[in-house]
């Protein structure tokens, strides 16, 4: 029964479910002697409760299933009292809202002495429980805050289970913290690891509330001479810093800081491991704790030095390092002189460079090294630009040596691993190259050799290309016109990845990438586009494509029309064509995931006509665009009386009306003169479901189409 319950729609099975049920409770009573029988029985129960609806919402029958499945968390049968909890875990999932009752009665109790067992796949189940009330609770929470926006009532109430439930629990998780695996595998999730887990989500859920039980435990036990104590309390402080208010936080983050910096010179790599992660989630969410005059020598002092330690605590050093980067440096693009990281800038580059010296991976340790690399050049200030360079020159030589190395790989091991150290040097270099923006040009003839190279290698890996193009359309970007040189020598690699429609995700890639070389060529696209069109048009006509990859080929054809203006007149038959039946795919209204591909193939097929429309306008090639317009402003019609269009749909097809009335103005006034355009207009102006720009697009456009076409 409980497979039968598992592989079929529940849709199907709701007929059956008085009879399944009945089946099922009676195998999972207390009074059933065969343990084997009601183990299978809450199992079956477990996989039919998402047809089972009916039976829940009455209170007699949801009563008798309550009581079957609580007496089950008491058998004495380790296996039943897991499968038991496993579907308390679900039914908290599936019927929050019925859950008032037996929490008071049952649920609390229960659960707190589940924590308490013995048997850790008992205990497991029984912090699940609370997890996935926490889970359920903040969704509550995020329902409320929408319907208060949209300025109705939420359609569910929370009952706060887990604030209610915190003087309980919360003694039973520090307790739990504690009771680490000595030499514990990363990939096995243990009770302290789920404690954790536990704790972080019910700090989400209650905010404030979590710190004042918390924190005595932490200040109790953070300087224990039990390492297990010690690593408990860093855990707990780690896990409690998202969710109360910063304010809250901040007193308590800067009397523990010295002491965490401290302790990254511990005695046990676990405790390390923990704080290096603290230290971590301080730079991530609480930075502003961190003084620079202060704090900041100290604090990368003893990241820098936790490089030397055992490759998880490499990892988490890596990734405070990172946080630090992204909180403390400038925002890309902005031109800030210096930062309060400048001045260690090159000496945590340089560690992390000698640390990547290193021929394993361990933990992922040098991934996460060329990483933070990444970050550190993405995020840095103008004083440190002759650093970043020099990051250039350095991965430069190391993918030379990679190549060189090609012939030496025997296994498929290996070959992973070079492949995915490849990835990790062309991820550094695409971030550097959009650092230094211009600045980069002297360089370029190196990077575009060594990457044209690379790509040229027979035994590389489908994901090395996707990285190398990913590196070129950064330097399409650097380099705007300049780029020109090297387009002969790249668009017939380009093409070739356009040819291996099974690839998708390196299709994908590839289709951004044209977007980027018209946009920096402009008109001296125009003599690569014939290839690129017909392998675009041929991709999207392919059964073999994915389809995420068809509303980027759409929107490319306006990167390419806007590029080459007048000379896109030659694929607009064919284009539009495409266009057309693109825009007539409806989604089914309970697909969910249908309703959001729509959006985006709508999303790409306006981007589409933008792009053509602009690219043409003040052209004598406009006029070819009439005939099509009447469809044009079919498939707008359609998109504005969609109740699922999104914000930025909404946003595109009102800019592709202020753009046609730029560029026709008086010819298509009749066109403008349906009813259902200033409603579209009024609506995204006015309504509170729409962004500032959607709304800044809607003024834009209304007062376009007044002027041009006489509205």
């Amino acid at each position: 029964i409980g497979y039968v319950c598992e592989a079929t729609d529940p849709m199907v099975l709701a007929a059956q479910s008085n009879d399944i049920l009945t089946a099922v409770v009676q195998g999972a009573r207390k009074e059933e002697p065969n343990q084997e029988v009601r183990l299978a029985a809450i199992n079956a129960l477990i996989n039919s409760l998402d047809f089972i609806k009916e039976n829940f919402e009455r209170e007699g029958e949801r009563n008798f299933i309550m009581q079957v499945v609580c007496e089950a968390t008491q058998s004495e049968s380790s296996d039943v009292q897991v499968a038991a909890f496993q579907c308390l875990v679900r039914i908290m999932q599936t019927y929050y809202d019925k859950m008032r009752l037996y929490m008071e009665k049952a649920l609390f109790g229960l659960t707190v002495a589940g924590m308490n067992n013995e048997d850790d796949r008992v205990a497991l189940q029984a912090i699940e429980f609370w997890s996935t009330v926490c889970d359920e609770e903040m969704d509550l929470k995020e329902e409320l805050l929408d319907a208060h926006e949209a300025g109705e009532q939420p359609e569910r109430e929370s009952y706060h289970f887990a604030e209610l439930a915190l003087n309980d629990i919360l003694p039973v998780l520090l307790w739990i913290l504690t009771k680490q695996e000595e030499d514990y595998d990363e990939d096995e999730w243990t009770v302290s690891m789920a404690a954790a887990t536990c704790l972080s989500l019910l700090a989400q859920c209650v905010g404030n509330a979590v710190i004042q039980p918390v924190v005595p435990f932490i200040e109790a036990n953070i300087q224990n001479e039990n390492w297990r104590q010690r690593e408990a309390a860093v855990m707990a402080f780690g896990s409690i810093l998202d969710g109360p208010d910063p304010i809250v936080l901040t007193p308590l983050v800067d009397q523990a800081l010295p002491t965490l910096i401290s302790m990254m010179k511990d005695s046990v790599v676990h405790v390390k491991d923990t704080v290096a992660w603290t230290l971590g989630r301080i730079c991530e969410l609480l930075i502003n704790c961190i003084k620079p005059e202060i704090h900041l020598n100290e604090l990368i002092s003893a990241l820098v030095y936790g490089l030397q330690d055992s490759p998880r605590i490499v990892g988490n050093c890596c990734w405070s390092l990172m946080n630090l980067a992204e909180q403390l440096g400038p925002t890309i693009g902005d031109n800030v002189p210096t930062s309060p990281l400048s001045v260690f800038f090159e000496g945590i580059i340089t560690a992390l460079l000698q640390f990547t010296e290193r021929s394993n991976n361990e933990a992922n340790c040098r991934t996460s090294a060329y990483e933070a690399i990444s970050t550190l050049a993405m995020c840095s200030a103008n004083d440190c630009i002759p650093t970043v360079q020099r990051i250039v020159l350095t991965i430069l030589d190391r993918l030379e040596t990679t190549m060189a190395m090609e012939s030496q790989i025997l296994d498929a091991d290996d070959r992973a691993s070079h492949s995915e150290l490849q990835s990790s040097l062309l991820g550094v270099l695409t971030n550097c190259i959009r650092r230094l923006s211009r600045d980069i040009s002297q360089i370029a003839d190196r990077i575009m050799t060594v990457v044209l190279q690379l790509l040229n290698n027979q035994s590389k890996q489908a994901t090395t290309t996707e990285d190398a193009f990913l590196a070129i359309g950064a330097l399409t970007s650097a380099l705007e016109a300049d780029f020109s040189r090297y387009a002969e020598s790249f668009v017939p690699i380009l093409c070739t990845a356009l040819q291996n429609p099974a690839e998708y995700q390196l299709c994908f890639i590839a289709v951004g990438l044209i977007g980027d070389i018209c946009r920096a060529l402009g008109k001296d696209a125009a003599p690569y586009c014939n290839n690129l069109m017909q392998l675009l048009v041929t991709n999207l006509q392919s059964p073999i494509l994915h389809r995420t990859v068809k509303p980027a080929i759409l929107s490319c054809f306006g990167d390419i029309a806007l590029a080459i203006g007048d000379a896109f007149s030659g694929y607009l038959e064919i284009v539009m064509m495409v266009l057309q039946q693109a825009g007539s795919m409806r989604a089914d209204r309970d697909n969910y995931d249908m309703i959001e591909y729509v959006n985006t193939l709508y999303e790409g097929c306006v981007e589409a006509y933008v792009g053509i429309v602009q690219g043409l306008n003040g052209t004598p090639q406009t006029v070819l665009l009439l005939p099509y317009l009447t469809h044009v402003f079919e498939f707008i019609h359609i998109i504005a009386v969609d109740v699922n269009k999104t914000d930025s749909l909404t946003r595109s097809i009102i800019g592709l009306l202020g753009d046609l009335a730029e560029t026709f103005g008086a010819q298509i006034k009749a066109l403008f003169q349906q009813e259902w355009i200033p409603v579209l207009l009024r609506e995204a102006r006015t309504s509170r479901h729409y962004g500032s720009s959607t709304k800044e697009t809607s003024r834009w456009a209304k007062e376009v189409s007044e002027i041009n076409t006489a509205v």
